[in-house]
């Protein structure tokens, strides 16, 4: 079981939407990982809670946070908005940028599904601000216009047997615009160099 500094549950106040989070930094935090959640997920999707606990025992603080409120979890265009979703996950950086608690730590993203585009388009907006993107299972392909402009560290990972995500994910691959390389065998992830 990890040590942590600080844990709570907390609302982040954008524009006039409240957005439930959990926050949590471990004593002697290097970083802080933001998790933007996929369409019809939230901060409670047992795993993403996983990975948010062995990123924890890591060192690493990490925000897992709803993107929509309930009510617009509800709605399959508002899930699939990413100008929306993107939007509110600069919102958060920028809250995280100006917390007392967190505002030195480096900021890392982890995207699943719809929330992996909603990161890369936010990495490519937010330029120096956000050291790495992770992509699980997630569409890319709905930020092909921000791929070019995207700097951060990104890795991409996708199960083998996943054929179209894996499809969609190589798409996206090709217009990264920083170096990159594929690796893996059975299940393949992508990395820049």
């Amino acid at each position: 079981m990890i040590q942590s500094a600080f844990d709570r549950e907390l609302v982040i106040q954008v524009d006039s939407i409240e957005l439930k989070g959990i926050l949590t930094i471990p004593a002697k935090a290097t970083g802080i990982i933001l998790f933007s959640h996929g369409s019809g997920s939230s901060r409670l999707s047992p795993r993403n809670n996983f990975v948010a606990k062995v990123l924890q025992q890591k060192g690493f603080a990490t925000l897992l946070f709803d993107l929509l409120t309930y009510d617009e979890s509800l709605n399959y265009s508002t899930r699939f908005n990413i100008s929306l979703l993107t939007q509110r996950l600069v919102n958060t950086c920028n809250w995280l940028k100006e917390n007392e608690r967190t505002k030195d730590f480096p900021v890392g993203l982890f995207g699943s599904s719809t929330g992996a585009a909603s990161a890369l388009a936010a990495a490519s907006t937010m330029e120096s601000k956000i050291k790495a993107v992770v992509s699980r299972g997630g569409r890319p392909d709905l930020a092909l216009p921000y791929l070019e402009e995207v700097n951060a560290a990104t890795l991409f990972i996708v199960g083998g047997n996943d054929k179209t995500v894996l499809e969609l994910n190589e798409e996206a691959f090709a217009l990264l615009g920083s170096k990159k390389k594929k690796y893996g065998s059975r299940s393949r992830g992508y990395a820049p160099v």
